[in-house]
């Protein structure tokens, strides 16, 4: 089943917080909402009672994400699991919607809302998109941004399973950073060594006179 796209709703909710910058852009039903993306239906059942209980489900995503970018592979599992369980789903068949080259349905699977509020439809499909693309591509393909002081949260679809950063921001900042940080170490070696250089000349100078 091709849901694994579904887990960027678990990707857009974790990057909503900045834990080391302080920043949180959970503030409003609007924020909530937008997080939806196309899924309007759905977004129309938010209310300000979901603002605590989002922020509650994003705790424990970025707990899978953590764990998984710490190599704690079977920990990311189990804390994934337990969102599962909590907050089921209900695969249904559709298709209406597209047609072929002959005008016959493209059948696929989706996932279906049916839950009692807006929190829980929202963590029952970011907990099940993660857990087709953990299946799918491996646990070491969820992380956490090596940039500091970004955290975000991202999903490695490089084909390499390269991918350390949320961006290609994030990764320049990074690559500037390190740029500059060898620069000041080489600066420093050459200072020390031409201070050692310095002293051996005068060493030298002393014992001749």
């Amino acid at each position: 089943m091709e849901l694994a796209h579904y887990s960027d709703f678990a990707v857009r909710l974790v990057n909503t917080e900045e834990p080391a910058r302080n920043k949180d852009a959970l503030t409003s039903v609007e924020v909530l909402r937008d997080l939806f993306g196309p899924a309007t239906q759905m977004a129309r059942r938010v209310t300000e009672a979901d603002l605590p209980r989002f922020r509650t489900v994003r705790a424990r995503l970025r707990a899978v994400f953590a764990a998984a970018d710490e190599g704690n592979h079977t920990g990311a599992v189990d804390l994934l699991n337990s969102l599962l369980l909590e907050f089921p789903v209900s695969p249904q068949i559709s298709g209406h919607d597209t047609l072929d080259e002959e005008g016959r349905p493209r059948w696929h699977m989706h996932l279906a809302d049916h839950s009692s509020n807006a929190t829980t439809g929202y963590a029952a499909i970011s907990a099940m998109g993660l857990a087709f693309h953990l299946t799918e591509f491996g646990a070491d393909r969820l992380g956490l941004c090596q940039a500091p002081p970004c955290r975000n949260a991202y999903l490695d679809t490089s084909t390499n399973r390269s991918r350390r950063y949320c961006s290609d921001r994030c990764a320049t900042r990074a690559n500037v950073a390190a740029y500059r940080a060898r620069k000041r170490l080489e600066a420093e070696r050459s200072d020390r060594t031409g201070l050692t250089e310095d002293t051996s000349q005068e060493s030298i100078t002393a014992g001749e006179r």
